[in-house]
């Protein structure tokens, strides 16, 4: 059976579930070597090549977001899953041999933190976590405490278990419509990552302290800005893990002679939301009763930062319920990622964070390898904006100490929340893994992230975000529109385009539509560029029409079972190497392509597993010499038949011929629009726009 797992779905949401967490329960053990007990692992895997990488996510393990060139660090939640990782061959290191127990740890710590800390440096001064109970009580009496700096978010869709999740607009005058630039940032889209939602959080409150004391370089930011922070995205999920995390109690008892775990930490390590059946809404609460019979309860939910409309549904994100990175049902199937969506598709977000734990990195677009051979057939490339975007980055990591790098290069992802609204507004997109080691560590190291320590004492994550807030203002990163037109008129700019998905049956309509009130004579708006990056220009290679050389082979397979074929390299200077795999019947083929090496081991390059009914296709970009196994995998055909192609290209590079976008501006006064006209700006372009017509002038 294929690595592939998404027609596991086709059993439905819950029987998935079901089905999953019973063959996950199952023992696995050799004789070699007892089962390990069911406490969770932080595990570093080794994963010497980029395709060791992508066999890794296959497996539909818990990744974590720490990796580097040569390794990738999960949780091994069961023997099974451990098993699965010994089966595919991959070795590996154990970093925290017992989760739990440490978490335990981490619960003493913070509490002698808090016994001997007064006051902390972070802005709150507070040294123990925030519940979700404790953010909501904060960002209510922010608001309150400051009604024109602050205004209360309340996002329109509630989670699936009733909640409401609240954030904060920050800025000078922050009631009146007008059009300055937005910076946003959002905490806990994965539910264990505390640090998260803390450092949004206490920048919240870092801005409005600044503006409060007089702050020149706050209030400057705050008057020529607007800042949005909503530090719980995924409010249930973290509020199953916050809860489990702090019942676990590590207590010594007879005599100090025995450790014994006390609670239940079932979702401590909770990474997604409370999504149960797909499309299907299910009581308040089902989440916590069907996240308790799954290790962690990573069974159940859809990961919210797979769920994006950017190319969702591509490498990284898997299309089994049961998997960690489970992409959702569709792109913005979820009410958490919708709210995100709503709040910067209204707004002229010129600069996103996203923050997550851990690995300390500034993670930039995209999250696919330039090379990957993308739904359009070419390859993705980089992102257009990739120097400047580079640039800040790099700016941002001298104040953190933290590694300034594409997102691709921890492991490929789509469906990310900075990849959809870089590619869909044009507004610079970064998330920050905060932390080195740790989901949630000993919450004295938050303090330090933020405020800095050692070297970067005083400037840590703090500085960053300042650092952010600028660039998020500056004109030479953004657009502006200026002109005149009526005092009191509204001014309405809109897009409506189709975001492209990483299967093009599932791309949809996606709008952004943003508003203003004119002030005086005149008016200036900062505004996003009004080409989308994806429709920009690229640097591509293209293959040629014919191959240089291919060689068909033919077979057949039964039911479940694979059939090999070698396919030798012996060019040094072949561009692409394409594999297809076709057969009569519309089921379901699939195909994997391995080299073989000197020893005989085979490794993995590629593979193709498409829905029932879709040929197989795989690309491979420069193929070193060598033997190649190509591998045809009868998943349920009735068909045995099939027919094998590879074949050897040369390609040429090719700049790819742009698209230009305009924006609809219309000028409203008293309900009537009385002008419309389109405008195209380019990022650091100035326009000015004649709504002379909006004004009664002919």
């Amino acid at each position: 059976m294929p690595t592939t797992p998404r027609r596991l779905s086709l059993l439905g949401g819950l029987a998935s579930l079901v089905l999953t967490a019973a063959v996950m329960a199952q023992p696995s053990a050799t004789a070699e070597e007892p089962a390990p007990p069911l406490a969770p692992q932080l595990v570093t895997v080794d994963t010497p090549t980029r395709a060791a990488k992508a066999e890794l996510q296959r497996l539909g393990l818990d990744l974590t977001e720490h990796a580097g060139h040569d390794y990738i660090e999960i949780i091994l939640h069961t023997a099974a899953e451990r098993d699965a990782l010994r089966a595919a061959g991959f070795t590996w290191d154990v970093r925290i041999p017992d989760l739990i127990r440490r978490e335990a740890e981490i619960n003493q710590i913070d509490d002698a933190y808090a016994a001997t800390t007064l006051r902390s440096s972070l802005p709150s001064g507070r040294d123990r976590y925030r519940s979700l109970a404790d953010y909501e009580t904060e960002l209510r009496g922010l608001a309150e405490a400051h009604p024109g700096l602050v205004r209360l978010l309340e996002l329109p869709e509630k989670t699936l278990d009733g909640r409401t999740v609240l954030g904060v607009e920050i800025a000078i005058d922050v009631h009146a419509l007008d059009g300055r630039p937005t910076f946003a940032m959002f905490g806990l889209h994965h539910a264990r990552e505390w640090p998260s939602g803390e450092h949004a959080m206490e920048f919240a409150l870092d801005l409005v302290q600044g503006k409060v004391s007089g702050d020149a370089r706050i209030s400057g930011l705050l008057e020529r800005g607007r800042m949005i922070i909503v530090p719980v995205v995924n409010a249930d999920g973290f509020h199953l893990s916050y809860t489990d995390g702090q019942t676990v109690d590590l207590r010594v008892v007879d005599g100090g002679g025995t450790a014994a775990i006390l609670g239940t930490p079932g979702n401590a390590y909770k990474r997604k939301n409370c999504r149960v059946v797909d499309g299907q809404d299910t009581p308040d609460g089902t989440c916590a009763a069907f996240s308790a019979t799954s290790p962690g309860g990573y069974l159940v939910g859809t990961d919210l930062n797979r769920n994006y409309g950017g190319l969702w549904g591509g490498p990284g994100a898997s299309d089994l319920f049961a998997d960690p990175t489970y992409r959702g049902a569709g792109p913005f199937s979820e009410p958490e990622t919708r709210n995100v969506r709503r709040l910067i598709s209204e707004r002229q977000v010129t600069m996103m964070i996203s923050n997550h734990t851990f690995s300390n990195l500034v993670l930039r677009p995209n999250g696919v390898n330039p090379t990957t051979i993308g739904p359009d057939g070419l390859p993705v490339g980089d992102a257009p904006d990739e120097e400047a975007m580079k640039a800040l980055g790099a700016s941002m990591t001298a104040q953190n100490g933290y590694t300034n790098q594409h997102g691709w290069e921890l492991y490929d992802t789509t469906g990310t929340t900075e990849d959809w609204s870089y590619n869909a507004t044009g507004g610079y997109g970064y998330t920050f893994e905060i932390g080195p080691d740790e989901f949630h560590p000993p919450f004295a190291e938050v303090v330090d992230e933020y405020v800095g320590a050692g070297a970067y004492a005083g400037k840590g994550n703090r500085e960053a975000y300042l650092l952010a807030f600028e660039n998020a203002v500056d004109r030479a990163h953004h657009s502006v529109i200026t002109g005149k037109a009526p005092i009191g008129a509204t001014l309405r700019l809109r897009k409506t385009f189709s975001t492209p998905t990483w299967s093009p049956e599932n791309d949809f309509t996606d709008s952004l539509e943003s508003s203003m009130v004119v002030t005086g004579k005149t008016f200036t708006w900062d505004v996003n560029p009004s080409t989308r990056p994806i429709v920009q220009s690229r640097l591509v290679k293209l293959l040629a029409e014919e191959p240089t050389r291919s060689e068909t082979f033919t077979g057949t397979v039964t039911p479940l079972a694979t059939a090999d074929h070698e396919f030798v390299v012996t060019e040094t200077d072949q561009e692409i190497m394409q594999v297809t795999l076709d057969w009569p019947t519309p089921d379901d083929l699939d195909l994997e392509v391995y080299r073989k090496e000197a020893d005989g081991s085979l490794t993995k390059v590629g593979s193709s597993g498409n829905f029932v009914g879709e040929k197989e296709k795989v690309t491979i970009n420069a193929p070193t010499p060598g033997t190649y196994v190509l591998r045809a995998i009868n998943f349920a055909s009735v068909s045995p038949t099939y027919t094998l192609t590879a074949a050897l290209y040369d390609a040429t590079e090719q700049t790819t011929a742009p698209l230009v976008e305009a924006y609809t501006l219309t000028c409203e006064v008293d309900g009537q629009v009385r002008q419309t006209v389109p405008v195209i700006v380019d990022r650091g372009q100035q326009v000015k726009v004649d709504l002379g017509r909006c004004a009664g002038r002919r």
